[in-house]
């Protein structure tokens, strides 16, 4: 059932990444966001040529643009990336944010703060050629990328260090910021697992323990986040460690969560009735591990939509995921709905007795997909729940008391009063037997018959022990045949038989 569910997962995302893409600008610069990330990824590779097409330079002379072209993208880099510019939030949408107060064509980039004054860069959508629309800097925020740019200096801490760790770069990023995360990361791992087993040894918190690995991922992702307010990578490595500490948090807060439905499940589990095997080690499991999954989806789903994609179309790829894993596994869906129905209507429990079809066996394992049986040959039968859930069940186990029913065939010519002392013994026999229930007539004469005079017994043993009731019933028949003989009679021999010893067939 979890591979179902995984390949139902699956075949979402695949659908949701298989939708028609629109057209797109050849850079990149269809929407605010894309435009950005684009620039960024060009002057990240020292691209600076490629960088100006994510400048409106239109209002600046040709050769002042050759000129000061890519020293303005620099500098505009070092803005982005050395302050607290957050690349997320500016619109993906090709139309750009309709809520920002701003024109229809105008998009807010950054606000700064130089001097007193504040300085608002903004990004303009222009229209290249008819139905050609990208997203760049304004020309009029172009101006103010110099004045900007003094805000881009060291701070006292970095004056205080060598110069190789200002000056060499990972990802754009100076060497000392990795460094400083990295060891930060060491410290909160270390100082994450000391809290949580603080945590754990609380006497109020059940199977603590099973919290510590997702506590200790939350406490660290958490930390690390905080972390990089002291040393920030560069906007894009920020992007993404931002992005992957977010999804590792989630995580862990889902594995907490998975934690607890184990717990609750196990509480369960517990306190069920030990012969419901079938729901202790098929539907809990199942149900479990639908949750989990469940939870892990939201948080999954949660996080793609806070990193601006459009969740859903996966949930609409899930649908049709669903319905195309469905239609494959046809008959593993309905043996998997015709084991829910033997569990949840329980005609018959683990252990139980049943007779199903034309054969008896003892139920020993009620699985999700099938139900095992042995036979009285000791031999294991293995029923499709398809099958099993459509059959005639008869729950052999499940009787109160036994009914006891024999017939005795008394020879034709046995007498009124050899009859009348064979009732009178038979129905003394039932009354001294402490676990047998009598009706209002348990013994009766029911009638003639072609070769005999017919008495039938119809009492209850008050027992479900087939054992015990094998053997009361063995005591019972040896002394009615006691009584028929201490009567005077006996059992009648069928006709046939009868010529047959005689010689005349």
């Amino acid at each position: 059932m979890l591979r179902i569910l995984i390949a139902v997962l699956l075949a979402g995302i695949l659908h949701a990444q298989e939708a028609p893409p629109e057209a797109r600008d050849a850079l990149g610069r269809t929407t605010p966001q894309s435009s950005i990330f684009q620039f960024l990824e060009a002057c990240h590779a020292r691209n600076y040529t490629k960088a100006l097409l994510y400048l409106d330079l239109r209002k600046m002379p040709a050769p002042q643009r050759a000129k000061d072209g890519p020293e303005l993208a620099k500098q505009l880099e070092d803005l982005l990336d050395d302050t607290s510019f957050e690349i997320t939030s500016l619109s993906r949408d090709p139309e750009g944010d309709a809520a920002d107060g701003l024109s229809a064509d105008a998009e807010q980039l950054a606000t700064f703060q130089v001097d007193g004054k504040t300085l608002d860069l903004q990004l303009e959508r222009v229209e290249l050629k008819p139905g050609m629309h990208v997203w760049l800097v304004a020309p009029d925020s172009i101006a103010l990328i110099p004045q900007a740019h003094h805000l881009v200096a060291e701070t006292p801490f970095e004056q205080k260090l060598p110069e190789f760790l200002i000056t060499f770069e990972i990802f754009d990023t100076p060497v000392w910021r990795w460094i400083a995360l990295l060891l930060s990361a060491g410290v909160l791992w270390v100082g994450s697992r000391l809290i949580a087993k603080a945590l754990m040894m609380m006497p109020r918190v059940p199977s603590a323990s099973k919290f510590r690995g997702p506590l200790r991922v939350c406490l660290t992702a958490a930390g690390i986040r905080a972390a990089m307010e002291f040393a920030e990578p560069a906007t894009l490595s920020r992007t993404a460690l931002e992005r992957a500490l977010a999804l590792l948090f989630v995580l862990g807060l889902a594995g907490i969560g998975g934690v607890i439905v184990d717990l609750i499940a196990e509480r369960w589990r517990l306190q069920l009735d030990p012969r419901m095997q079938a729901v202790s080690y098929s539907v809990l499991p199942l149900v479990r591990q639908i949750c989990k999954l469940s939870l892990y989806l939201f948080a999954l789903l949660a996080v793609f939509s806070a990193w601006g994609y459009n969740t859903s179309t996966i949930l609409a790829g899930l649908g049709v995921g669903g319905l195309a894993v469905a239609l494959a596994a046809q008959k593993t869906i309905e043996n998997l709905f015709g084991g829910i129905s033997v569990i949840g209507d329980r005609p018959v429990l683990v252990g139980d007795v049943c007779r199903f079809g034309e054969r008896t066996g003892t139920v020993i394992h009620i699985g999700l997909r099938s139900t095992r049986l042995r036979t009285p040959e000791r031999t294991i039968v293995s029923v499709p729940n398809t099958q099993f859930s459509s059959m005639e069940l008869e729950n052999i186990s499940g009787r109160d008391k036994i009914w006891f029913h024999p017939t005795l065939n008394l020879r034709r010519d046995t007498t009124a009063e050899q009859l009348q002392q064979v009732l009178s013994s038979l129905l003394q026999i039932l009354t001294s037997h402490a676990k047998i229930e009598m009706s209002k007539m348990p013994v009766r004469f029911a009638g003639v018959g072609s070769y005999s005079l017919d008495v039938e017994t119809d009492i209850y043993v008050t027992t479900t022990d087939y054992d015990e009731f094998m053997a009361l019933r063995q005591q019972l028949l040896i002394e009615m045949l006691r009584a028929v003989e201490q009567a005077g009679t006996a059992l009648a021999i069928p006709l046939q038989e009868s010529f047959q010893k005689d010689g005349r067939v």
